[in-house]
């Protein structure tokens, strides 16, 4: 921007005969424009929620002049989040810093408004998010969208409630994911009995009771709860699990965190856990969003060259 005005006052100053005779080119062109990343932001309507839902979408540099295909990573973002809360705090810039940094591939990024629904079917029935995600929204961004519609290159991830919703939906669905990831997730083993109405328990029972019933059904939330599915990992064989927390998250999910490593790991299932130092949301999310990222990209990129290697061998 900087050389085109320069340009265009030289041109009213001196006129356009003696700017060639010194040798500045009338056509001399702006700096180039690399292709950048960017966030767009739609709504779909759904008849399973009975409702529009909002979604935003992170798309690599160079989607929109090209052709070619890319991986796609659905985020769930947090309680008390939205749709644009990875934009809006550090995702989009670690996403892109890690792009040109030639750390990670190129690869969609989908991020659905979740509410607090904790990306599942509500108790009552009244909210069948899980249900919406999986029949209705992703084969909507597949056709949308230029995505390499295949298990192996579609990923989920979260942070605190959506870390729970990332391991649930692909513990419950591996034939649409092939890889999971969950920074702090919202973990909970066990409800104390009777539960308590105040304090860090009675926070819990509040913002559980929309998904899981008022009052709170234990038993729904077992069935549901990701440390419950990890008792069976021959049902999600071949899913690729990341997961980490802090060792001071001010909601204890860190114990949550440790038992699902010590039940896959009782259960033989390969994964990778990580205890960290930090707390919890985005102060955390700064500094190792990153990994999960980093995890995402590298089995997309061995899904893709293994799908171009099928296409040699095929030709």
């Amino acid at each position: 921007m900087i050389r085109k005005r320069t340009i265009l006052g030289l041109r009213r100053l001196i006129g356009p005969s003696l700017m060639i005779m010194i040798g500045v080119s009338l056509a001399a062109p702006v700096l180039a424009q690399t292709p950048s990343a960017h966030v767009s932001c739609e709504t779909i309507s759904s008849a399973i929620l009975g409702r529009s839902v909002d979604y935003c979408v992170a798309l690599p540099p160079g989607y929109d002049a090209g052709t070619d295909r890319y991986p796609v990573l659905y985020y769930l973002h947090g309680l008390f989040e939205h749709a644009q809360s990875w934009s809006e705090h550090s995702g989009q810039q670690t996403w892109e810093s890690l792009m040109r940094q030639g750390k990670i591939g190129k690869f969609i990024v989908v991020m659905p408004e979740g509410g607090k629904s904790f990306y599942v079917n509500s108790l009552d029935g009244h909210e069948r998010y899980e249900d919406f995600f999986t029949q209705e929204f992703v084969p909507a961004i597949d056709h949308k969208y230029r995505t390499l519609a295949s298990r192996e290159t579609r990923g989920i991830t979260g942070v605190s409630m959506g870390g729970y919703g990332a391991l649930h939906l692909s513990m419950k669905h591996p034939d649409i994911f092939g890889s999971a990831s969950a920074h702090s997730a919202a973990l909970i083993a066990k409800f104390p009995d009777p539960l308590p109405t105040e304090g860090r328990w009675g926070f819990y029972a509040k913002v559980l009771q929309e998904p899981f019933g008022s009052p709170l059904n234990e038993s729904y939330f077992d069935a549901n709860n990701p440390l419950t599915l990890a008792e069976h990992p021959e049902r999600f064989a071949n899913l690729k699990i990341y997961f980490d927390c802090g060792d001071q998250d001010r909601y204890g999910f860190d114990a949550g965190a440790k038992e699902l490593d010590q039940i896959l790991t009782s259960k033989g299932f390969p994964h990778q856990f990580v205890l960290r130092p930090g707390n919890h949301g985005w102060s955390y999310l700064d500094q190792y969003l990153h990994f999960s990222l980093e995890f995402h990209s590298q089995i997309f990129s061995q899904a893709e060259g293994a799908r171009a290697a099928g296409k040699r061998d095929s030709q």
